[in-house]
């Protein structure tokens, strides 16, 4: 019988090990899983890039980018389902910003750009009517005042010069004899004459007037070129001297001449009294020797208004 037993455990120490080994028991706190059989542990291991491959997407749903209609440019209201949530799928759908100057008008909606324009309308419009006007000529900021911008005019002494200066050649479309020297408050006065005395002063005798035939403009020099006088208001660019008109007919109106009589003389009176107010110092004939053969006008202000002889 010892000799039986004996046998028995030989053959089983001889026998190959058929029972399987323990798996050692995984983290249950960190991630809960089944037991794997060797074959299991086998075909993991075996078989990697099984367990890595992409989910392969539904055939009959088509790619985000391959849509043939962009997102951005559908309906507001086909865009979204009633839940928030994207029609091809179940995140949110971004909407793209367009270009920075595309501007889109949605179903009833407001014609408005996503970005703010650098500079507002209003202005980009000034500034291209400014260029414009200085393409024709216009000076003073006044397509009505033609001529040509020249800045800063240095007297030779002092109290004299004149600051934003314009040589001016016509106003509301009356040309001037030779192109005149002052600032732009001198031609804005020179201009509201023109319109509001001037043309209905003559109305529709010889056509109207052409040309005004300037006397002196810009001179630095003292009040009626008196030694030890006060600097005159033209070598400050605030005057002009008119001696005549020239009609469109040919004919002419001077104050040498026709002052004081006939049509032309009550012509020229009408003239003379329509000037103050738009100039603070208006002078002819009847002020002093002078102004015998022109009118004077300048842009000096007084307390008392304006100074008219």
């Amino acid at each position: 019988m010892a000799a039986l037993v004996a046998a028995a455990s030989a053959a089983v120490a001889g026998a190959p090990e058929t029972s399987m080994r323990p798996v050692a028991r995984p983290d249950t706190a960190q991630t809960p899983t089944a037991v794997q059989t060797p074959t299991a542990i086998q075909q993991t291991v075996s078989e990697p890039a099984q367990m890595t491959r992409p989910v392969s997407r539904p055939a009959g749903l088509p790619r985000r980018e391959e849509s043939p209609v962009k997102m951005q440019d559908r309906p507001v209201a086909e865009r979204f389902s009633p839940s928030g949530r994207d029609r091809l799928g179940d995140r949110p759908e971004r909407i793209q910003t367009p270009a920075p100057k595309t501007i889109k008008q949605e179903r009833g909606g407001i014609l408005a750009s996503l970005r703010p324009l650098l500079r507002p309308l209003g202005v980009r419009r000034e500034a291209a009517k400014r260029k414009e006007m200085r393409a024709r000529g216009a000076v003073c900021g006044d397509p009505a005042i033609q001529g040509e911008a020249i800045g800063r005019v240095p007297g030779r002494i002092k109290g004299c010069g004149v600051d934003g200066a314009v040589k001016v050649r016509s106003i509301n479309g009356v040309s001037l004899s030779q192109h005149a020297v002052m600032d732009c408050r001198t031609a804005g006065a020179i201009k509201s004459w023109i319109a509001k005395g001037m043309k209905p002063a003559v109305g529709g005798y010889g056509g109207g007037v052409a040309q005004l035939r300037v006397a002196a403009h810009y001179a630095c020099r003292s009040r009626n070129n008196q030694k030890g006088a006060k600097i005159s208001e033209h070598g400050k660019g605030h005057a002009i001297d008119i001696a005549g008109f020239q009609l469109r007919d040919g004919r002419t109106i001077t104050v040498l001449s026709d002052w004081g009589g006939g049509q032309k003389g009550r012509i020229l009176d009408q003239m003379h009294r329509s000037a103050c107010g738009p100039f603070g110092t208006v002078l002819g004939p009847n002020s002093d020797k002078f102004h015998q053969d022109h009118f004077h006008f300048d842009t000096a202000r007084y307390r008392s208004g304006s100074y008219c002889r």
